[in-house]
C-alpha cells in the first residue's frame, strides 16, 4: 500500500474545501492519495464526494471513488463568512494530522489555508502553521530550536531567517548565530528531502546594495558575512550577503540551490512574482514532512467557488516527493 498524505482542511470557510475537492477531482495529476483531515459535512456542501474513514489505512481504497475525510466535526460555516466557533475544529485538525504522521499512518502533513486573526481572539498562541508545528513536536530530539519556512517556486527556494514579525523586528532579531542555524537547517534539508547532494546557498542582504560596503547599514559586515564564515567553515556552501535585488535572478538561473532571505516579504515576493498559482510553502527542519499552497484562506474566491487547486496540487506532490526521498534514504 502507498502511505497517504494527512491533508488538513484549513479554514472551513475558506478555499480549502473547494481546493481539496479540486485537487480530488484531478488526481490523476498527483503522485499519491490523501485523505482529509476536516467536516465530513463541509467537504460535502463544497460539491466534494467525500466518505468517513476511521483510519488512514482505508484511504487509498477509497480514494479512487471519493475523498476519504477523517471527520472532526466543526460548526457549520459558510463559505467566504469565517465563523469563529470553527477555531478550535481547525486547531484539532492539525494536530490530528500531525499525529497520523508521528505514528506512521501517513507519509506527510499538508495544511491547507487558516485565518490567524481568526484563531488569535480563540485564544491561539502561535504566529502561523510554521511555528504552531514546531510546538506539536518539540517533544521530538529531532526538531529544532526554531523552524525554517522555505517557499518553493517559479524555479526558486527561498527559505526565511524570520518570518512572522513586523519588518523593524525582523531586522533586530537577525543574528550571526541565528543565521548559522538557519543555514545549517536548509543545506540538511536540501540533501535530505530535496535531492540536493551538495547544496549552494545565498544569503540575501538586508540592506540596499548588501550594504554598499557598510556605507548602506553594517548588518552585513557585521552579521550576515561572519555567519556565511561560519558556515563555511563547517562544509556549507553559501555565498556572503548578495544583493536582494539580484541574488533571485542569479539562482533562478542556476548560482545557487536556495536562497536565504532576511525577512518574509523579501522572499515572499520573487516566489509569488514569479508563479503566483503554484507556489508551495514547506516547513524545514521538522522530523515529519509540511507542505502548503502558498497563498491564503481565499474569503472571497470561496463565496464564489472560482479558486484554483493549483497551488494545493503542487503541494501535494511536493510532500510526496518529499516523503518517497526519505523512506529511500
Amino acid at each position: 500500500m502507498t502511505q497517504p498524505l494527512a491533508l488538513t482542511l484549513g479554514d472551513p470557510a475558506g478555499v480549502g474545501p473547494i481546493i481539496a475537492t479540486r485537487a480530488w477531482e484531478q488526481r490523476d495529476q498527483l503522485q499519491r492519495p490523501f485523505f482529509l483531515v476536516g467536516d465530513l459535512d463541509q467537504i460535502r456542501r463544497a460539491g466534494g464526494d467525500a466518505t468517513e474513514i476511521k483510519s488512514p489505512s482505508e484511504a487509498e481504497t477509497v480514494f479512487e471513488r471519493s475523498i476519504p475525510v477523517f471527520h472532526i466535526p466543526c460548526s457549520p460555516t459558510d463559505a467566504g463568512r469565517p465563523n469563529p466557533q470553527t477555531a478550535p475544529a481547525i486547531i484539532s485538525w492539525i494536530e490530528t494530522a500531525v499525529a497520523h504522521v508521528n505514528a506512521g499512518e501517513a507519509a506527510a502533513v499538508v495544511t491547507n489555508p487558516i485565518n490567524k486573526a481568526l484563531l488569535y481572539d480563540q485564544g491561539f498562541d502561535f504566529p502561523g502553521h510554521t511555528e504552531f508545528l514546531a510546538h506539536l513536536l518539540q517533544g521530538d530530539a529531532a526538531a529544532p530550536q526554531r523552524p525554517v519556512m522555505m517557499l518553493v517556486g517559479g524555479g526558486l527556494r527561498v527559505a526565511l531567517a524570520t518570518i512572522h514579525m513586523p519588518l523593524a523586528g525582523a531586522a533586530k532579531r537577525i543574528s550571526r548565530d541565528l543565521l548559522v542555524e538557519v543555514g545549517q537547517i536548509v543545506a540538511t534539508d536540501l540533501r535530505q528531502n530535496f535531492g540536493v547532494a551538495a547544496p549552494r546557498l545565498a544569503f540575501a542582504g538586508l540592506n540596499p546594495h548588501a550594504g554598499e560596503g557598510g556605507a548602506l547599514g553594517r548588518e552585513e559586515i557585521e552579521i550576515i558575512n561572519p555567519a556565511a564564515e561560519a558556515l563555511r567553515s563547517n562544509g556549507v556552501n553559501i555565498s556572503d550577503a548578495q544583493p536582494g535585488d539580484t541574488v533571485f535572478h542569479h539562482a533562478r538561473e542556476g548560482a545557487f540551490d536556495a536562497v536565504i532571505a532576511m525577512y518574509h516579504d523579501q522572499g515572499l515576493i520573487p516566489v509569488k512574482t514569479l508563479d503566483f498559482w503554484r507556489g508551495v510553502n514547506v516547513t524545514l527542519g521538522l522530523p515529519i514532512i509540511r507542505t502548503s499552497p502558498d497563498h491564503g484562506t481565499g474569503y472571497d474566491a470561496a463565496a464564489k467557488r472560482d479558486a484554483r487547486p493549483d497551488s494545493l496540487i503542487a503541494a501535494l506532490n511536493l510532500a510526496s516527493d518529499m516523503a518517497e526521498r526519505r523512506s529511500a534514504a
